[in-house]
Formats: C-alpha cells, sequence, structure tokens
C-alpha cells in the first residue's frame, strides 16, 4: 500500500492507472481524422498541349461554380 494524498492506495490501482494514462495519452496523440488529400480522376491526354487545355478548362469551370 502507498499512501498519496492522505490516502492508502493499492499497487494494482497505480497499476490500472498507469496503464489507462499511458494507453490513453498515445490514443490522444494519434488519434483524429486526416485530411484526405483530393483526388481527381487521371487526365487521358494525346499530348501535352491537351493535358494543358483540359486542366485550363477544368480550373475555370471550377472558379465558376465557386463565384470567383
Amino acid at each position: 500500500m502507498y499512501t498519496i494524498a492522505g490516502r492508502q492506495v493499492g499497487s494494482h490501482i497505480l497499476a490500472i492507472a498507469t496503464l489507462t494514462v499511458t494507453i490513453g495519452g498515445a490514443v490522444l496523440a494519434t488519434g483524429g481524422k486526416k485530411a484526405d488529400a483530393p483526388t481527381s480522376p487521371p487526365i487521358n491526354a494525346k499530348s501535352k498541349d491537351e493535358e494543358s487545355f483540359v486542366k485550363q478548362y477544368i480550373e475555370k469551370a471550377a472558379d465558376k461554380v465557386q463565384g470567383k
């Protein structure tokens, strides 16, 4: 038995508290939702010019939808 803050505490209680704090801290530190990077389908263009045209068109359309 250990005396903590004027109270008798058993060693098994200290062990349980230590494990709980350690595991709880690890879960809190590594938890949380990770923001996924927005993905888009691949552009199957035959040339670089066509690919750049499609990318510019998509950007303009996205700006138009967002009201920019």
